[in-house]
């Protein structure tokens, strides 16, 4: 059995009895993304949606997470406070079911990454923005094998699954080979 390392779990908790609808966060969130940052404002580019019920008055942050070339076959239901929504309401999987969290130019998926960037955060923009701190961050460690904390481009791999998706296998290779002669 190998070792065990501490891995430091960084999380955002949702208080829906707090939200009411603000979006401050989506605002915060993709000024955070824009290129150069804080040079825009576009919700369409934020990793965290406000998914609303205006009928009803309420208000659930989704924070965008894993990219699935597929829609989920799961189609429950949930009830909460006497209301019915599906499953899709409450979900942050990138997938071909929705046009949620798809970059506005490109239509690559985003993914949140806690704002952990060059100098990192103290905290994710949303958590900072969110006015009635329905947004929370909590840390927290879990024990893991050490051969699990090797760094692996998940990101990176992310993108190019999507692209490859989106143009294909050959598209992409030539579009590589030219990169390569041009910096060549």
């Amino acid at each position: 059995m190998g070792e065990l390392a501490k891995k430091k779990i960084r999380t955002i908790k949702v208080d829906l009895s707090k939200c009411n609808g603000c979006r401050a966060c989506e605002i915060a969130c993709s000024a955070f993304h824009s290129k150069p940052k804080f040079s825009s404002i576009n919700p369409a580019r934020a990793r965290i949606r406000v998914v609303k019920d205006l009928l009803n008055d309420e208000y659930v942050p989704v924070r965008a997470t894993d990219y699935s070339k597929a829609q989920c076959d799961g189609r429950r239901t949930y009830v909460v406070n006497g209301k019915e929504y599906s499953e899709c309401s409450f979900c942050g999987t990138i997938c071909p079911a929705r046009d949620l969290f798809h970059e506005p130019d490109s239509g690559l998926p985003l993914k949140c990454d806690m704002c952990e960037d060059d100098p990192p955060q103290p905290e994710p923009l949303c958590v900072q923005a969110c006015p009635l701190n329905c947004l929370t961050l909590e840390e927290r460690e879990v024990e893991v094998a050490a051969e699990d904390e090797i760094v692996r481009p998940a990101e990176m791999e992310l993108g190019l699954r999507s692209l490859v998706d989106k143009y294909g296998y050959q598209e992409l290779s030539e579009t590589f080979a030219r990169l390569q002669k041009a910096k060549g």
